[in-house]
């Protein structure tokens, strides 16, 4: 096996668990969100008015989840972008073509889509 392809491999492994990470990472952030979100409709909706510490904190706590799921969201698109360049790179290689590394990337490009 030549250097180049065995460094493929590798870096398909790498940018796969990365890409694999920010995934659920982004996935955990959304759902954080909407159950902030929910908590917060709910203090809302019980009559709390909107200068009470607990809407307050409330709403703060939200809007600093909606950023993480931004940022996540970011990181996680920049990591699928270079692990989906990476596989188009890896399908030129014949020898890869049934390599469990590009498979294994292959699944976590579809995993990400979704």
């Amino acid at each position: 096996m030549s250097t180049d392809i065995a460094a493929l491999k590798r870096q398909l492994k790498i940018k796969s668990g990365a890409a694999k990470r920010l995934t659920k990472e982004n996935g955990m952030y959304r759902k954080e969100a909407e159950e902030l979100k929910r908590k917060l409709d709910k203090l809302i909706a019980d009559g709390s008015s909107p200068d009470e510490w607990d809407v307050k904190n409330a709403t703060r706590l939200c809007e600093e989840s909606n950023k993480m799921v931004d940022d996540s969201s970011s990181r996680m698109g920049i990591a699928v972008e270079g692990l989906r360049d990476l596989v188009i790179q890896a399908k030129k290689e014949s020898t890869l073509s049934q390599d469990e590394d590009l498979l294994g990337a292959e699944e976590v490009l579809e995993h990400a889509a979704v």
